[in-house]
């Protein structure tokens, strides 16, 4: 069979940015999704759509293609004061500059920073992702194709459609959902790799 629109996937990969690899799945801990349904990057998936189990592939994904390029507007200034502990401690343990930390949008949902500067009164933060104007090199092979079922297409391939997996797409956490995204350039949204838009 081959990959095609609600074909189920799993594949092993190597995330190469930068000349270093970011991020890999391994046959013991393929990656799995559901092609077409917004898992992945669009450009990741048409570059693999039509591949059956045992074809390999490598491809280059530009800036615009992945992530997108670095947004300057997404680079903030926050008060030091947000960096405080439960008792009004500022949490100087946090604040590296070069250091990943994670913030809370309004809706009290998890947003990937970086920490670009500190000063006295504020910390300046970068709020793109962390693989925005980067261009991304995938190789690998295809592991399984299959068609999904109909439980599957309404509950998602891992029940994050069903309230089972939060929003990772069901490949992110370890042993929790399955799959892989265990490097710093992880396959999860916001983790930096080859999922999310």
């Amino acid at each position: 069979m081959k990959i095609a629109q609600n074909a189920v996937v799993a594949l092993i990969y190597e995330l190469n940015v930068d000349g270093q690899i970011v991020d890999s799945c391994t046959k013991e801990r393929p990656l799995s999704f559901i092609q077409g349904m917004g898992y992945l990057l669009p450009k990741f998936e048409e570059a693999i759509a039509g591949l059956s189990a045992g074809d390999k592939f490598a491809f280059t994904l530009s800036p615009a293609e992945g992530y997108g390029e670095v947004d300057p507007e997404r680079i903030i200034d926050l008060p030091i004061a947000a960096f405080t502990d439960p008792e009004g401690k500022i949490r100087h343990d946090l604040l590296i500059e070069g250091s990943a930390i994670t913030l809370m949008n309004q809706f009290g949902q998890p947003v990937p920073a970086t920490i670009v500067k500190v000063a006295q009164d504020s910390v300046k933060v970068d709020v793109n992702h962390p693989m925005a104007g980067k261009t991304l090199n995938f190789s690998g092979e295809i592991v399984e194709v299959r068609a999904a079922s109909e439980k599957e297409l309404k509950e998602g391939l891992h029940g994050e459609l069903a309230g089972g997996c939060s929003g990772c797409g069901g490949h992110c956490s370890e042993g929790e959902c399955g799959g892989c995204g265990d490097g710093e350039g992880g396959c999860c949204e916001g983790e930096g790799g080859c999922c999310g838009k």
